[in-house]
């Protein structure tokens, strides 16, 4: 049973490591969302669901049910990025916008298929407002798919705050300024991330 405590001090010993250079490639460390997350992986089927995810994963990887040991193996080997083992069903994408038509695709599969698979798809709230999660979350409404978007509200894309970009409202939530809410395939919350910056871990300059 992961703790949120469990999820915070792996991401302090990726820092670590980040910070002595023992990881060569860019990391995206979560901060201050645990409960957030936990909530969200209560509706899960860790064995059935697939669980889909931007560059910043370590979390779910670990809730899904992926060894610590692996996990750390696999970031130390550059790809917490691109974190891909669908012998777990996880899948991540480094692109903007990038996961919510892979996502979709596999919803759309298991609809096909007759599956009891469901699929969560995380991004953030810049992300989600661009034409590529617009387009996969109108469609998995309009068609039905077994697919739950989670979308990760930390006002922030890199450095650019959303609102200065799109304005304050989001054209996905019927109510504004709300801290978690959940609709029809969605959910969304707000945290907020001051201990890790956006990539890396605060020390060693990577980009």
């Amino acid at each position: 049973m992961i703790t949120a405590q469990d999820l915070i001090d792996f991401e302090t010993d990726i820092a670590g490591l980040f910070n002595a250079a023992s990881i060569k490639a860019p990391v995206h460390l979560y901060a201050n969302n645990e409960d957030n997350i936990m909530r969200v992986f209560e509706k899960i089927d860790i064995k059935n669901d697939w669980v889909c995810c931007t560059w910043r994963n370590h979390y779910q990887a670990l809730l899904k049910g992926i060894p610590s040991d692996l996990l750390r193996e696999k970031i130390i080997q550059g790809k917490s990025m691109v974190m891909n083992l669908p012998e777990y069903k996880f899948v991540s994408s480094s692109i903007v916008g990038g996961i919510p038509s892979i996502a979709t695709g596999l919803a759309l599969a298991a609809k096909l298929k007759h599956s009891s698979e469901h699929v969560w798809c995380w991004t953030g709230d810049m992300s989600a407002e661009t034409g590529a999660w617009g387009e996969a979350y109108r469609y998995s409404v309009a068609h039905e798919l077994p697919i739950t978007f989670v979308v990760e509200d930390n006002g922030l894309s890199v450095l650019t705050p959303t609102s200065k970009v799109w304005g304050e409202e989001k054209w996905y939530l019927p109510h504004q300024n709300r801290n978690w809410y959940e609709g029809p395939n969605l959910i969304y919350y707000k945290y907020s991330n001051k201990k890790y910056p956006h990539a890396g871990a605060g020390i060693r300059v990577q980009f």
